[in-house]
């Protein structure tokens, strides 16, 4: 059973403002199309169930990095530019928050209508994986939000998140049927929480016994049922420090889009007169997009695409996310016409990193570069949900040589 981690979620409330959720809604859809042209439908399903790509996604829109809001934000992006177009990419989403998860079961059968799946099996699945994490999994959450993604040809996973009324924190729920043969033990890809010590779990493996009746479920040691997970560990405080981020991934990123335009490489000249504010972005999205499943263990570091909402570590650059957005759009325009040069050139961008990034050693400050976003940050329409960035003192201008 794959299991892909768990983390700890601070609960955020409020609203992701207008002007964010539709640059979200534009970039999550331009990344999935990439995803769905490279690699199929299967691989974009993978990743939504894998809780560290999940939350690097989040980040790379501009959500705040570490908190339960992007759970809720990224699906609602999602659903809303992926199902306009789900007949031409195969991809479809129901569900939500609140009473729109209720809406789930109509949704399937609805969906199920128009592609001859199982609507009725369909329903099932989403029942069940509410039923477990809600019933079966008796560990102080209780589900807000349940979406469940599913490709035309019948594959889907499920996200879904719980809240716990005591402290305030929040644990995202991830499912994937590639991997589900039973919906009562170990069925998930991962869970995504606070491991608040010893809980019911009836879908551990540990309580096969349990469910016949035999053990007391109640007395399973929590600690050793996730002992199997990676951990990500996503802290309260709302700044970003260097012990949040790998330096050496971040360093390598600022390095090769700051000291090195892409005339220097002939495989980026598609790239060509694209500004390092831009190239930091989309060297980010691109492993966002391509990158191995190992390099998300520090979702932090995908924040230095497009900052966050909340002015953490940065205010949203506007002008760069449009610019972002524009480039990826364009690339999948003409590769729909057979020119993949441009979405090619971005591939290559993320493979150039991993190359660069094998020498590379860090010799910076996080601090310095975060100052230059924010005293910079006006340049590129930076927002933040407190309004828009205001010039700081004059420092010379947009640092270019931080090493």
């Amino acid at each position: 059973m794959k299991r892909s981690g768990t983390a700890d979620l601070p609960l955020h409330y409020g609203q992701v403002p207008p002007w964010l959720y539709e640059r979200m809604s534009k970039l999550g859809l331009a990344i999935v199309e990439v995803i769905l042209a490279d690699y199929g439908k299967d691989e974009v399903l993978r990743r939504l169930a894998d809780p560290f790509w999940f939350q690097s996604f989040g980040a790379v829109m501009g959500m705040d990095w570490h908190s339960s809001g992007i759970t809720t934000s990224v699906m609602g992006a999602l659903k809303r530019s992926i199902n306009p177009n789900s007949k031409s990419l195969g991809i479809y989403i129901a569900g939500g928050k609140g009473r729109f998860s209720k809406e789930t079961p109509n949704e399937l059968l609805k969906i199920a209508d128009s592609t001859g799946l199982n609507g009725n099996e369909l329903v099932r699945c989403s029942k069940l994986s509410a039923k477990v994490d809600n019933t079966a999994i008796q560990d102080g959450y209780q589900l807000y939000l349940h979406n469940f993604i599913l490709s035309d040809q019948g594959n889907w996973a499920v996200v879904q998140q719980g809240m716990h009324d005591s402290d305030g924190t929040a644990r995202r729920y991830h499912w994937l049927s590639e991997n589900v043969s039973s919906f009562v033990n170990e069925p998930h890809t991962g869970i995504s929480g606070v491991n608040r010590g010893n809980i019911l779990n009836l879908t551990s493996s540990q309580a096969e016994q349990s469910r016949n009746g035999i053990v007391d479920i109640t007395k399973t040691d929590s600690e050793k049922w996730m002992q199997d997970f990676q951990r990500l560990i996503l802290p309260a405080h709302h700044e970003v420090l260097a012990s949040d981020v790998d330096m050496k991934k971040l360093g390598n990123i600022l390095w090769l889009a700051r000291e090195n335009q892409p005339e220097n490489f002939e495989e980026l000249l598609m790239l060509k007169g694209v500004g390092p504010r831009t190239m930091q972005s989309l060297a980010l999205v691109s492993e966002v997009i391509h990158g191995a499943p190992s390099r998300f263990s520090d979702p932090a570091r995908f924040s230095f695409a497009h900052g966050g909402k909340d002015g953490h570590p940065f205010p949203v650059p506007t002008k760069t996310y449009d610019e972002t957005i524009s480039i990826l759009r364009t690339g999948i325009e003409k590769s729909k016409l057979g020119n993949t040069d441009k979405s090619q050139a971005i591939k290559k961008l993320h493979e150039i990193a991993v190359r660069t990034e094998e020498q590379f050693t860090p010799d910076f400050s996080l601090e310095k570069v975060i100052e230059e976003e924010r005293q910079n940050s006006w340049r590129f329409g930076g927002k933040t949900v407190f309004g828009d960035a205001k010039p700081g003192k004059p420092n010379g201008g947009i640092q270019l040589s931080l090493f």
